[in-house]
């Protein structure tokens, strides 16, 4: 009888032993890591924002079907946005793309997709810009692309790669690739 008693002593003994190997052995692994989620923590559809500078002045007016905002970094992406950017004089150049990213702070908005930018209604020279991409710098009034660009003013066509342009004080420069010329079918 002790020979049983002995065996099923150690049984128990080899089993207390596993049970505590195993539970700590779990707690080693600690918890599973937080997965990135691309789940947004809010969707807007139909609507119209007005963003706002560090000095709470108008940073850009913002319509667009769809937006959602992702929760680990606070970006927001946009299908097919109309962005309103004021000028100097507080009339607004329109700019307009398949999509967009919005950074967390509103300091840069990435435009992609058939970009189209117009200078403001009523403008006495009228410009229309194209490109595929556009990054724009609100609180800088600044909006660059390294893309092909195409620039269009009454009688005139500017083409050229790589661009940067001042909202405010509406110059532009190209970087490279600049072709210009006179279009009397784009004069008014």
């Amino acid at each position: 009888m002790t020979t049983w008693r002995g065996l099923l002593g150690l049984l128990l003994l080899l089993a207390a032993v596993f049970s505590g190997w195993s539970l700590w052995k779990q707690h080693q692994r600690g918890q599973p890591s937080a997965v990135r989620s691309d789940r947004p923590d809010y969707v807007l559809k139909d609507f119209e924002v007005v963003a706002l500078d560090k000095q709470g002045k108008e940073a850009f007016t913002l319509r667009a079907p769809h937006l959602k905002r992702r929760p680990d970094d606070k970006t927001m992406t946009l299908d097919t946005p109309l962005f309103l950017f004021p000028d100097k004089d507080g009339a607004y150049w329109q700019t307009r793309s398949r999509s967009a990213w919005v950074s967390a702070k509103a300091d840069e908005v990435r435009l992609t997709g058939d970009v189209n930018v117009d200078s403001p209604p009523g403008t006495a020279r009228p410009v229309k810009m194209v490109t595929s991409q556009l990054n724009v710098f609100p609180d800088a009034s600044l909006a660059r692309t390294p893309e092909l660009v195409t620039v269009t003013q009454p009688g005139f066509i500017l083409r050229g790669r790589g661009f940067e342009t001042n909202l405010k004080t509406k110059q532009y420069q190209f970087k490279s690739q600049v072709r210009s010329s006179y279009d009397p079918s784009t004069r008014r």
